[in-house]
């Protein structure tokens, strides 16, 4: 009596734990030549029960075998036909499904998953479940042709892309053309991906790709064409109004310490606009050489006069030296033409003053305070 007690009881768990073990997946599936697919299989784990082995096995035109064993050891693939094309996931309770990468059209066939779990009696517990796979050839569908981050409108310098993608059996081959006038196309290349590094206005156009596999029987697809916009940079015009240039440092002054404008071209994109401490630098530089570029600026204005009349070019280094034409301190000068000069001339410009001197002074020491030296 004792006996037969335990018997049910063994019964009863083993009937339990088969309720709630129940490998589920479906009947047939389709997989795309030169594609890959997932034959599902899959159970919900029970905490008593552990997997012990799990085996898919294959019967086809070819004949029957196992494809892949696992134990508590390893996976282990038994039909060469299909190493390195099959795997199981890994670390992942209750998910037993089986991956073939590179489908072939022998492939197809009736596929068994079976599983077998121990108890906590050590009894075995064994379910399975059969999948027929159907492997067929799909043509190439009409590509979409995807555009890079920017869009289809980007400006020049720029670099994007425009990407081909149809779907169908693998592999595909993608052509990309150019519309010219006349109806025309202009082949590019070949590829999924037309890329451009720096894009050009002249790049402006309309283009488009087409697609097509060994399935579809030669049939080509192609795709809607795009129109595909290069801008110019823009072009930003700055006057600067200055006495002291921020281009380089240099100064122009005319005789009557008139200051000339300035017309600077940027062409570019206004990104960021540059920064007033540049200008610190170049003012710097301006005031400690600015007695050498009133010394540029003085003969400038002295060409201006009749080549027959004497030309001279003065140096000043600060407002001390400009203080001095006041006295009788002699300043050297330099003649520019020598011959008009007489030797006299060449030395001094003590004996020189005169109403247009005095202009001149004024001038200069007028640029000297408007500049805060």
């Amino acid at each position: 009596m004792e006996t037969l007690l335990r018997v049910a009881v063994l019964v009863s768990s083993l009937l339990h734990c088969s309720a709630f073990l129940d490998l589920s997946g479906p009947s047939e599936v389709r997989g795309v030549w030169r594609g890959s697919i997932t034959l599902p299989c899959a159970y919900v784990p029970v905490e008593d029960l552990v997997q012990q082995t799990l085996t898919w096995t294959v019967v086809h035109d070819k004949g029957s075998g196992t494809i892949i064993r696992r134990d508590g050891s390893d996976d282990h693939i038994l039909l060469s036909e299909y190493r390195d094309r099959v795997s199981i996931p890994k670390d992942a309770p209750g998910n037993v499904s089986l991956l073939i990468l590179n489908l072939e059209v022998s492939d197809r066939g009736t596929y068994t998953c079976q599983v077998t779990w121990k108890d906590s009696n050590n009894s075995l517990i064994a379910k399975e479940i059969t999948t027929k796979l159907e492997v067929v050839k799909v043509a190439a569908t009409k590509p979409i042709i995807r555009a890079g981050q920017l869009g289809l409108t980007v400006p020049a310098g720029a670099s994007t892309s425009l990407t081909c993608e149809a779907s169908g059996s693998p592999p595909i081959s993608y052509r990309w053309f150019r519309s010219v006038p006349a109806g025309k196309a202009v082949l590019l290349s070949s590829g999924a991906e037309l890329a451009w590094h720096s894009l050009r206005p002249s790049d402006s156009g309309t283009y488009f790709c087409e697609a097509e596999n060994r399935a579809g029987a030669g049939a080509v697809q192609r795709s809607d064409a795009v129109q595909l916009t290069v801008t110019d940079l823009p072009t930003t015009t700055v006057a600067l109004q200055r006495n002291v240039a921020t281009t380089g440092g240099h100064h122009s002054t005319t005789g009557r310490g008139e200051s000339s404008d300035m017309e600077l071209t940027v062409t570019g994109s206004p990104r960021v606009a540059p920064s007033p401490l540049l200008y610190g630098p170049a003012a710097a530089l301006g005031g400690a050489a600015l007695g050498a570029l009133l010394a540029l600026g003085l003969g400038c204005w002295r060409r201006r006069r009749r080549k027959e009349e004497p030309l001279y070019e003065v140096a000043f280094r600060s407002t001390a030296e400009v203080a001095l034409l006041h006295t009788e301190v002699e300043v050297p000068v330099k003649c520019l033409h020598e011959e008009t000069c007489s030797n006299t001339e060449k030395t001094t410009m003590k004996d020189r003053k005169g109403p247009e001197y005095e202009n001149l002074v004024t001038a200069m020491e007028s640029q000297y305070e408007r500049e805060g030296i």
